[in-house]
C-alpha cells in the first residue's frame, strides 16, 4: 500500500514538473545514451519502452491522463474560488461588514437583499433610495466600497430613488425585482424569481422569506438592508 502510494507521489511530481511527455522522456535520456545512439527520438523510444532511462517509468497514455485530470482540477478550483470584493478589506463600520457578510450569497443567486439608503451627496442634496444589491454587485466593482474609496449612494437608475432638494423620483425594474410604486400599502417589490411581494414599510411585516435589518451605522443618516431568500417556484 506505501508503495502505491509512494508510486502515486512520485508519478504526479512527474506531471508537475514536465509540461510534456516528450520533456519527460529527455529528462530520462542520458548524455552517454545519446553518444551511442546519436538520435533523439530513438533515445526517447527506448525510455518509453522502459529499456533504457534513469527513473520512473511512465506510459504516455497514463502521463497524458494525469495531465489532463491535474488540469481539469485546477480550472474547477479557479472558477469555484470568486473572488469577492469584500475579502480581505478591513472594514469599520456596521454597513459596509454587513454588506461584506451578504456579499457572497447575493452573488450567487441564494439571497436577493434590497438596500434602503438615506444620506447626502457630495452636493449636500439629501437622497434616498432602495438598491437592488445583487444587481449592483455584478453591474459595478465594490472594491471601491469596501476599501472606502467611495460611498455606496442611490442612484436614479436603482429600484427607487428621491432627491429632496430638486425633488427627481424614480424607480425602476431591475433583472431581480420589479417595482410597485401605486398601491395603498406603499412601496412594494415583487421578486422576479418566486413572485413574493417584499413590503418595506417599518409598520408592517416584510413578507415571506424575508427580513428587515437596521444597520447602525456612522456612515450613513440611516441605512436597512432588506434580505429575501430565494426560492425559485417550481
Amino acid at each position: 500500500m506505501e508503495g502505491e502510494e509512494s508510486s502515486g507521489a512520485a508519478m504526479d511530481a512527474i506531471i508537475t514538473q514536465y509540461d510534456t511527455y516528450e520533456d519527460f522522456l529527455d529528462s530520462q535520456v542520458t548524455s552517454l545514451d545519446l553518444f551511442y545512439l546519436e538520435d533523439d527520438e530513438l533515445a526517447r523510444q527506448l525510455v518509453e519502452l522502459g529499456y533504457r532511462g534513469s527513473g520512473e517509468v511512465l506510459k504516455r497514455e497514463e502521463f497524458e491522463a494525469r495531465k489532463a485530470a491535474a488540469e481539469a482540477s485546477r480550472l474547477s478550483q479557479r472558477t469555484q474560488q470568486k473572488i469577492l470584493s469584500s475579502a480581505g478589506k478591513e472594514l469599520k463600520d456596521n454597513f459596509l461588514k454587513a454588506l461584506a457578510v451578504r456579499e457572497e450569497a447575493n452573488r450567487s443567486g441564494k439571497m436577493t437583499s434590497i438596500i434602503f439608503i438615506r444620506d447626502k451627496n457630495t452636493q449636500g442634496q439629501e437622497l434616498s433610495g432602495y438598491i437592488d444589491y445583487s444587481h449592483r454587485l455584478k453591474t459595478e466593482d465594490f472594491e471601491v466600497y469596501f476599501s472606502g474609496k467611495k460611498k455606496l449612494l442611490p442612484r436614479p437608475t436603482d429600484l427607487s430613488f428621491y432627491n429632496w432638494e430638486t425633488h427627481v423620483s424614480t424607480s425602476n425594474a431591475s433583472p431581480n425585482y420589479q417595482v410597485i410604486a401605486e398601491n395603498s400599502s406603499g412601496l412594494l417589490f415583487k421578486n422576479k424569481r418566486d413572485r413574493k411581494i417584499l413590503n418595506v414599510d417599518p409598520k408592517a411585516s416584510p413578507g415571506d422569506n424575508s427580513t428587515r435589518n437596521p444597520i447602525q451605522t456612522d456612515v450613513y443618516t440611516q441605512a436597512v438592508i432588506y434580505d429575501h431568500i430565494t426560492r425559485r417556484k417550481t
